[in-house]
């Protein structure tokens, strides 16, 4: 693979950019959507993919002395990319997105985008290795590509309600994932590392819970329909038995994963059925 397109992962920008389509499905269910909103999807679409492949390239800029040890073999450590030149890449990057932003016609999706650039950058330069900081802001910019997919069509209700749900579940595995590398993490101080497993648990506990006691409402205010609910409460389960695992926090993350996968494709059901 080219090392620049190495850089960007692509898999994980596209993967990012379909938050934008599952968002209009969300949201329109089977109902017509014009020219229009197709091609503000796209557009949007291209947004999510740049602004990810610049975060993405940023952080091996950032984490490659480190990289030198863990992950030799990537671009900028294995010497087919210079620093300087992935940092302008990582800068160009984000310089795309924010102006395909501005081929929206309105100016909240400019915003959300322009504070995601100044999140990212914040986190990378600062609070990637300051703990608890560190993963709610990178929850936060999980969620607002959600509050983005909605703000293309002007509607924020549903998708900041979803983008919230994502938010929560996102901080509590961020937490989990850091219980889990509490021996390995030798280069930052981790928020359980600071109050210990324990705490950690609990705050963990707290972000996931306050996301299931959440999850109807889209149901409760008549967003989304009945099948939206049944197929949520699958998800909730499996979040509250990913709480029973804690003491083993690589099962209990990989649980909540899958249980944020099936609460996404909950909001999809309840948009098209």
């Amino acid at each position: 693979m080219n090392p620049f397109v190495k850089l960007m992962r692509p898999l994980n920008c596209l993967i990012s950019s379909f938050s934008v389509p599952i968002v209009m499905i969300t949201l329109f269910g089977t109902d017509f959507v014009s020219r229009q909103t197709l091609l503000f999807t796209a557009i949007g679409m291209m947004v999510v993919f740049f602004f990810t492949a610049a975060g993405n390239t940023l952080n091996d800029y950032m984490d490659r002395k480190t990289d030198e040890i863990n992950h030799p073999g990537r671009p900028i450590p294995s010497g087919k990319v210079e620093p300087k030149t992935a940092l302008v890449y990582s800068g160009v990057m984000f310089g795309i997105g924010v102006i395909l932003s501005f081929l929206l016609e309105l100016w909240i999706p400019q915003i959300i985008v322009a504070s995601a650039v100044i999140l990212m950058i914040a986190y990378e330069t600062r609070f990637k290795k300051e703990g608890l900081a560190g993963n709610l802001i990178i929850s936060a910019l999980t969620g607002m590509v959600f509050i983005f997919g909605g703000s293309i069509y002007g509607k924020l209700y549903l998708p900041t309600l979803l983008g919230l749900l994502a938010f929560l579940a996102t901080v509590g595995r961020e937490i989990v994932k850091d219980i889990q590398d509490l021996k390995g993490d030798i280069n930052r101080k981790t928020f359980p590392m600071r109050v210990g497993p324990r705490k950690a648990e609990m705050t963990a506990s707290f972000f996931i819970v306050g996301g299931v006691i959440l999850s109807p409402f889209p149901y409760i205010f008549g967003s989304l329909s009945l099948s939206y609910l049944l197929v949520v409460l699958v998800a909730d389960a499996i979040f509250i038995y990913s709480l029973l695992l804690l003491k083993s926090a690589e099962r209990s993350q990989k649980f909540i994963k899958l249980a944020m996968v099936i609460a996404l494709i909950a909001f999809l059901i309840g948009g098209l059925i």
